[in-house]
């Protein structure tokens, strides 16, 4: 039986995906190297962009957690 893997806080809705586990440990180990340089390759092209676009959705997340002001009479432990 193949294994299900589910993407989770995506922009675009992603189907799962099955990984065959009949394999072998260099097949896999092949797959993980080319998927590791691509990683290496998109970063290369596109860092400054996944990084402005994961600070935005951070930042974003924060803010829509509600105020945080801090209240100055509150008494330090």
């Amino acid at each position: 039986m193949p294994a299900d893997i589910a993407f989770t806080q995506h922009r675009a809705a992603a189907k799962p995906i099955t990984l065959p586990i009949h394999w072998s440990p260099e097949q896999a180990a092949a797959v993980f190297e080319m998927l590791d340089e691509l990683r290496e390759h998109v970063w290369a092209r596109y860092g400054l962009q996944i990084q402005q676009v994961l600070r935005d959705e951070r930042s974003t997340a924060i803010t829509a957690a509600g105020d945080t002001a801090i209240d100055d009479a509150d008494v330090p432990f």
